[in-house]
């Protein structure tokens, strides 16, 4: 059985850093893409980033590229987001994201399985 788990969520101070991690168990996914996604409380889940095997390509959405790093450890089958300078928000869930696909992916669509996620709160 393949599962995604998330860690590393919590309360962050308004502008401090907190990383993230996703390990896969069940599948070894170091030659598939992963991606990060968030969600506010009462909103839609939307793309944050997503990193192709072996660190080659990583892409980020506009917003976050300036503050948040994402990469991987392929001998840990793990993949991490750094969120850096984080600003007081809608206390959104991260959840990580494994798609079969080799290329990078933005689409929730395009991503075949899925951790619960893990929430950032930032305190002001």
């Amino acid at each position: 059985q393949v599962r995604l788990v998330e860690s590393g969520g919590g309360l962050v101070q308004a502008g401090g850093s907190v990383r993230l991690s996703c390990t896969a168990y069940g599948c070894n996914f170091s030659s598939n893409t992963m991606g990060w996604f968030r969600q506010p409380p009462g909103s839609g889940r939307v793309f944050v980033a997503a990193i192709r095997r072996r660190n080659v390509n990583a892409y980020y959405e506009d917003s976050v590229k300036d503050r948040f790093s994402v990469s991987r450890d392929a001998a840990k089958n793990t993949v991490y987001l750094q969120l850096n300078n984080l600003s007081p928000e809608a206390s959104p869930v991260y959840s990580c994201a494994a798609t079969v696909a080799a290329s990078i992916r933005a689409l929730q669509d395009d991503y075949d399985y899925w951790g619960q996620g893990t929430q950032v709160v930032v305190s002001s």
